[in-house]
């Protein structure tokens, strides 16, 4: 049987987090840089440790204002501090709940702007190794993130999106183009079966691109996430497909 992690960004507001922590089995959780604060972190941890789902940290560039998704300048050193500051504090917490923080996924502009720029990337994996090595650094499917983990002597894992339209060089659509978004639950499930048991995924484009998928992505901000969630988990079952945490 395949084995695939199911991932999902909460913490950030949402209202629906109940709702999807029993469907996955990873959590991304908002560091207070783009969403949150201590006390939906704590919430977030507990409900994790309720439902035996992973937890990690989700840190961001400090910009509440547009949820995390404008690119911020800053230097490779401050970018890290960012990192650092806010994996330790999800840490602080899950320690005092009598959990472990199991990975780091960075969000929003941070994430994309990671994929595409090997200073950034190494930046952040150099401070998520300063954390704990143990810790498994989430990022975009073959792209510079996950490379730099490899190069940090981390434990990565390549990660694909359910609900994210992909271009011709494995890059994600901005949300800023009509076509980012998917808004068929039936209709991203089996673009995602199709790639677990292909290896490849059809573009904007039209190009059929091939991607290493050890994570799927679930936003949890949209409105439909809940409904997306439970589709997603029907047809991985249906394709005898397993839903595991990174750690197992």
């Amino acid at each position: 049987m395949k084995i695939i992690d199911l991932n999902c960004d909460l913490g950030e507001g949402a209202g629906h987090d109940g709702e999807l922590m029993p469907l996955i089995a990873s959590a991304n959780i908002a560091g207070g840089a783009h969403a949150g604060d201590e006390a939906t972190m704590r919430e977030s941890v507990e409900l994790a440790l309720r439902h035996g789902v992973a937890i990690g940290a989700h840190p961001s560039f400090p910009d509440r204002e547009h949820f995390g998704r404008r690119e911020l300048a800053a230097s490779p050193v401050q970018i890290g501090q960012w990192v650092r500051e806010q994996t330790h504090a999800l840490m602080k917490i899950a320690q005092a709940a009598g959990a472990r923080v199991t990975h780091v996924k960075p969000h929003g502009a941070l994430y994309n702007l990671a994929a595409r720029d090997v200073t950034t990337a190494d930046a952040i994996a150099a401070a998520i190794k300063a954390c704990d090595e143990r810790l498994i650094l989430v990022g975009l499917s073959g792209s510079e993130l996950p490379a730099a983990g490899l190069r940090a002597g981390l434990r990565v894992a390549h990660e694909v999106f359910a609900d994210r339209a992909y271009h011709r060089d494995g890059t994600l659509v901005a949300r800023t183009d009509g076509r980012a978004l998917m808004d068929d639950a039936a209709v991203a499930a089996e673009r995602m079966i199709g790639l677990l048991h292909t290896g490849k995924v059809r573009s904007v484009e039209g190009d059929e691109i091939a991607l290493q998928a050890d994570t799927i992505c679930l936003h949890g901000d949209g409105v439909h996430a809940v409904d997306f969630a439970r589709e997603l988990r029907r047809a991985l079952a249906a394709a005898q497909i397993s839903i595991k945490p990174l750690t197992v």
